[in-house]
């Protein structure tokens, strides 16, 4: 397998919403596909360094660069969750620089997520579920909480059971509800509604969300 490349950039190539680069290393000419973000910083007949991922497939391989180490085994994490491929994994890249991208996922950015290119609102929970632990250790964090978890027993409503099965009802997923619980909890929307008050926290966490969402 293939790891790392170094040679001259020959030119740059784009096939639809794919962008990469002809290296030319030894006299062997590889095609890689990079984000349009990195393509874009590349200057003609340069000498690149690029740390690759290899796909192989029965027609063929695929080389994907990257400009650090860190990139590409951060692109290595995406892909291993179930329903990013690399083109999604590029996506993610291309819009996030990795830090911004990290800080994302572990603090379940959604909305930040799903601007890029490809990945709907399913697979933004899945990398923050995913990869909510193995991101902040990639990244050298402090793993962050669950979306419930370390609330104090005052602070999770008698109710929750009854407030998340009208949420759902409401067509909300589950992890939509766990946030918005948990910033309600902490005092997102002023001081919390006493724990048996269903109608306050319903109130609350559809406030939160219709906020989430505009």
């Amino acid at each position: 397998m293939i790891g790392w490349l170094q040679g001259r950039h020959m030119e740059c190539w784009t096939q639809g919403n794919r962008s990469g680069v002809l290296l030319v290393c030894a006299g062997v000419g590889y095609e890689v596909q990079l984000t349009s973000r990195h393509q874009k910083q590349l200057q003609p007949d340069s000498e690149l360094i690029l740390w690759i991922h290899q796909v192989q497939r029965e027609d063929g391989s695929s080389l994907f660069g990257f400009p650090s180490r860190q990139e590409r085994d951060l692109f290595r994490l995406l892909i291993g969750v179930n329903g990013v491929g690399p083109q999604a994994g590029l996506a993610l890249l291309h819009e996030c620089k990795p830090q911004e991208l990290v800080a994302a996922i572990s603090g379940g950015d959604l909305k930040r997520l799903c601007q890029a290119q490809g990945i709907g609102k399913r697979t933004a929970e899945r990398l923050a579920v995913d990869l909510r632990t193995p991101i902040a250790v990639f990244g050298g964090l402090d793993p962050q909480p669950s979306l419930v978890e370390g609330l104090a027993c005052d602070q999770i409503p008698e109710a929750g059971e009854d407030v998340e099965a009208t949420l759902v009802s409401l067509g909300y997923d589950e992890l939509e509800i766990r946030r918005a619980i948990r910033a309600i909890a902490d005092g997102a929307s002023g001081v919390p509604p006493s724990s048996d008050d269903q109608d306050g926290w319903l109130r609350c966490c559809l406030q939160w969300l219709s906020r989430e969402s505009a």
